[in-house]
């Protein structure tokens, strides 16, 4: 998405990415697993909101 990158945390990122692995694709901050939470989550891609701040805006 544009004017947004991946959280400079290498180590958050990491943490992140392993969630999202454990829960097959899906946002791993999010209780619900359907398609509207498959990373990048549909909130995200709609209204550029990341709760788990894997994606921060550019300017953070």
């Amino acid at each position: 998405m544009k004017n947004f990158r991946l959280n400079k945390d290498i180590e958050y990122v990491n943490k992140i990415i392993a969630g999202i692995e454990k829960k097959d694709g899906h946002c791993p901050c999010r209780v619900n697993v359907d398609v509207s939470t498959l990373c990048p989550c549909d909130e995200f891609i709609n209204d550029g909101i990341c709760k788990c701040k894997l994606f921060v805006p550019i300017d953070e």
